[in-house]
């Protein structure tokens, strides 16, 4: 009989074709995002210049990493998860719904990327953070032919809040969930023991305490 962990692993083998077809569909898209032209941060900018800026007119590629001490947080900070007992939850227009275990995300192949964070008007640091693509995780579960964009939910909480992507910015992998930052478990003020790293948007749109991911096909 297989193990919980062995049924995961041929859970994502089956979906790897499909990772390959989203990839291509993908390589399609990140010429777009090239084109935009973005001003080029120098190294050495500081970041109380850029809490009015928006993130998606910014090349921050040569952007020191902002050392956890000056990180600040907005939203919730207090939410207290049990790693044992958390599943993040795969649903919605998926042939296969399914849910994962902490340590079972934490073991997948990570991305690694330093991504600017901007709550404007008030904060703005770039971290590096690691995680696991939701592309790779959406592919195992087998997304519906019809599927158009994906919602993430966190906390599992009264005051749960909500943010939707494209699919598009789902392939090209701009939008993943993150266990850690700057080489460390991600704080429980940012949001432990996931919370989402969405590149050009900002702040208020990187959800933390990710419980839950729900594929949209209308």
């Amino acid at each position: 009989m297989k193990t919980r962990r062995e049924a995961i692993r041929l859970l994502l083998s089956a979906g790897a074709a499909m990772v390959a077809v989203l990839t291509a569909a993908g390589a399609g898209l990140r010429w777009a995002y090239a084109e935009v032209k973005k001003r080029l941060l120098p190294r050495g900018t500081r970041m109380d210049t850029l809490v009015d800026e928006d993130p998606a007119h910014l090349d921050t590629r040569q952007l020191d990493v902002t050392p956890m001490a000056e990180f600040d947080t907005m939203g919730q900070t207090n939410y207290s998860i049990s790693a044992e007992n958390w599943r993040l939850a795969v649903d919605g227009a998926v042939d296969r719904p399914t849910s994962f275990t902490y340590a079972e995300l934490t073991a997948m192949p990570a991305i690694e990327r330093s991504v600017l964070l901007i709550c404007p008007g008030f904060f703005a640091y770039n971290g590096r953070w690691k995680g696991v693509s939701v592309k790779g995780l959406l592919a195992g579960a087998g997304m519906s032919a019809g599927a158009k964009a994906v919602e993430f939910r966190g906390p599992e909480h009264p005051r749960e809040l909500s943010a939707r992507f494209d699919l598009e910015e789902i392939l090209s992998d701009r939008v993943f969930l993150a266990y850690e930052v700057n080489g460390k478990t991600l704080p429980q003020r940012h949001g432990f023991p996931l919370r989402l790293v969405a590149e050009d948007h900002y702040g208020g749109r990187w959800i933390k305490y990710v419980y839950q991911i729900s594929v949209v096909d209308q």
